[in-house]
């Protein structure tokens, strides 16, 4: 007879889940440490019952943390995820109806991102027995239709808990994808409020500790061979570094694999980190926000070594970047579905690190040519002269962005983690910011979410705090981007987690507006104005007077502002300096020009601009758009060189 215990649904899944390994190589830990939530109508007598219960009986089982927002406690879960490259995850539970639609903004940066996050939203009743529940969304033409179905396609997994026998296979099945390299993302299971209440006898096995062990394929002989003959073949080779060396652990042998052969690497936002800032082979970013450096080489780059990239649309500066008549591509990812891309006929489908140490074993004594040596570390040496020109002190009452991301690195330690998401700093910061480690840049930018910063520097916290790391986690967010999700600061607060968050005050979207700017609409719509009421705008008025910094303090955090005047960046230095020191959350407010541009990486970004316009401004950027896409290429059809 198969022993079982009497549990409600939601209990048996958190102690499910609290009994959940992942094991990568000689690595194990706990898949899901903890839980975020919101408890209301439809999970507190399920999933928050489970976990007061939990807390009673065994506090350290599965804890539990508030949030004061939903889409804050997915941002937590990606923030935590991506330190521990991706072994580990939070869940999130939220009430049904808006507690439940307020996560889909996360859910979507999370599977568009590639990280695993787990999400349990409430749901109406299935037994439909109170119908119309309040929250419910009725659809006359689907009954069964809830507003959790809007989750299906932002998932990598989705289904509903429609009765207590299904959670077992449910459960299952969600774990499978959540630690699956290729399909990770955002996991879904939706929990009707009725079914979460419900007992059921559960299997003793179905409770017990369970490892899910990490796949790290090798490739094949035959692609790794075409690969490498490609590569060894090539005069201009260049690497372009994404996110999976990050979560394979690839960077110690890239880099090996990079001095012995002299092949110049670019990164990927999400690669950020691949490489230290000062290796010689490092030339920078790559694409739309790339370094000069990077671009000139990508220009002229007959083989392109992709490693763990998914090659977005910055990336390949809009397929732009890379301009060699025949130019190919060695796309190595776990994912055939990345390994494809660019229409290449050299797909390697399999782990990074596996791949490289295959690379090294198999390419012995290949070097670039002597020539091509030479022109890489020109472009590099020149490039890193133009970061240090602009990290120069201006003494300007205002300094422009960059001038501020120096006077932040200045006062930051090897280790330190940079988190940012959206707005004009995750260009300037893939340009500029220095990379000491391989965790020490954190820049969400598949989905460059506006309010990720604070919430997911939470999580990157978490994450370091859960391997007994005190290096320090500081963010950067722009006043944009701060008015959209700041609530987070309170959670900071309340469990003692000291992050450092500096507000970049540019008054408006310094981002959009440069956009705006680029397209023709003259940053129309872009400034933080009061509205003017005789032209129906926001362009002329007065500077609104929203005291962030005041903001700030309501919190309970330290706030240090940086007044405007002549030595605003060594304050700014200064500032973060101290915040280091402290054992609290602080955050920093500093002015900024948005007018003042980071160095020019040539990188391209192919956004439409209107065909017809009254607009001067639009017809003349109507014209350079014309000319910027005659050099897109193809998805197929090489030119012979």
């Amino acid at each position: 007879m198969t022993r079982t215990r009497r549990m409600t649904v939601s209990q048996a899944l958190v102690e499910f889940l609290a009994h959940q390994w992942t094991v990568d190589g000689d690595i194990r830990e706990r898949t899901i440490p903890g839980v975020l939530g919101i408890f209301g109508h439809g999970n507190v007598a399920g999933i928050g019952q489970a976990l007061a219960q939990l807390n009673a009986t065994a506090p350290d089982l599965m804890p539990y943390h508030q949030a004061r927002n939903e889409q804050a406690m997915v941002h937590q879960a990606v923030g935590y995820a991506r330190m521990r490259r991706r072994r580990a995850t939070f869940a999130a539970a939220a009430s049904v109806g808006p507690g439940a639609t307020n996560m889909l903004t996360g859910a979507a940066l999370a599977t568009t991102n590639r990280l695993p996050a787990l999400l349990l939203p409430s749901d109406t009743f299935a037994t439909r027995v109170a119908d119309p529940v309040l929250q419910q969304l009725e659809q006359p033409g689907d009954i069964g239709l809830t507003v959790n179905d809007a989750f299906r396609p932002l998932s990598r997994f989705f289904d509903r808990v429609q009765r207590p026998e299904q959670l077992f296979s449910i459960a299952l099945a969600a774990m499978r994808v959540l630690t699956d390299p290729v399909e990770t993302g955002a996991v879904t299971i939706a929990l009707p409020e009725d079914v979460q209440a419900e007992a059921i006898d559960v299997p003793l096995e179905f409770l017990a500790d369970r490892e899910w062990h990490v796949r790290r394929p090798v490739p094949e002989a035959g692609p790794l061979a075409r690969a490498l003959e490609a590569i060894a073949t090539a005069a201009r080779p260049l690497i372009v570094a994404g996110g999976g060396v990050i979560y394979s652990g690839a960077e110690e042998v890239l880099a090996q694999f990079a001095a012995r052969t002299g092949i110049p690497v670019a990164t990927t936002q999400a690669g950020g980190g691949s490489m230290p800032w000062d290796h010689p082979q490092y030339v920078g970013a790559v694409g739309s926000t790339g370094t000069a450096a990077a671009n000139a080489l990508a220009a002229e780059a007959d083989v392109v070594i992709g490693i763990g990239t998914r090659y977005s649309d910055f990336t390949t500066a809009s397929r732009t970047a890379f301009q060699h008549p025949s130019v190919r591509f060695v796309n190595v990812n776990v994912a055939s579905f990345d390994a494809h891309k660019h229409g290449t006929d050299l797909p390697v489908i399999a782990d990074a690190r596996e791949t490289l140490a295959a690379a090294l074993r198999d390419l012995p004594g290949h070097r670039v040519p002597a020539e091509y040596a030479a022109r890489i570390a020109e472009h590099k040496t020149r490039w890193d002269a133009a970061v240090d020109a602009a990290f120069v002190a201006s003494h300007l009452d205002r300094p422009g962005q960059p001038e501020l991301i120096g006077a932040v690195h200045a006062a930051t330690d090897p280790a330190d983690v940079m988190v940012q998401a959206a707005g004009s700093l995750p260009g300037d910061l893939h340009k500029l910011w220095r990379v000491r480690d391989p965790l020490g840049y954190h820049v969400e930018y598949a989905f460059s979410t506006m309010g990720y910063e604070i919430a997911g520097a939470l999580g990157v916290k978490r994450a370091l705090l859960a391997a007994g790391d005190d290096r320090d986690v500081i963010t950067m967010v722009g006043d944009g981007s701060y008015l959209m999700l700041h609530s987070e600061l309170a959670t900071a607060v309340a469990e003692r987690i000291k992050i450092i968050v500096v507000i970049v005050q540019n008054h408006g979207y310094a981002s959009i507006g440069h956009l705006s700017e680029t397209v023709g609409s003259a940053r129309f719509g872009t400034r933080y104005r009061m509205l003017d009421d005789e032209a129906r705008n926001f362009e002329g008025g007065q500077t609104l007077p929203v005291d962030l910094a005041a903001n700030a303090r309501s919190y309970g955090v330290d706030v240090i502002e940086i007044a405007p005047g002549p030595d605003a960046a060594a304050h700014l230095t200064a500032a973060v300096k101290r915040a280091k020191t402290a054992d609290t959350a602080t955050v920093i407010h500093v002015e900024s020009d948005p007018l003042i541009y980071a160095p020019d990486g040539t990188g391209w970004w192919d956004v439409p601009v209107a065909e017809v316009a009254e607009l001067d401004t639009t017809a003349r950027a109507r014209e350079d758009y014309e000319r910027q896409r005659g050099a897109q290429r193809p998805l197929l059809g090489r030119e012979e060189a």
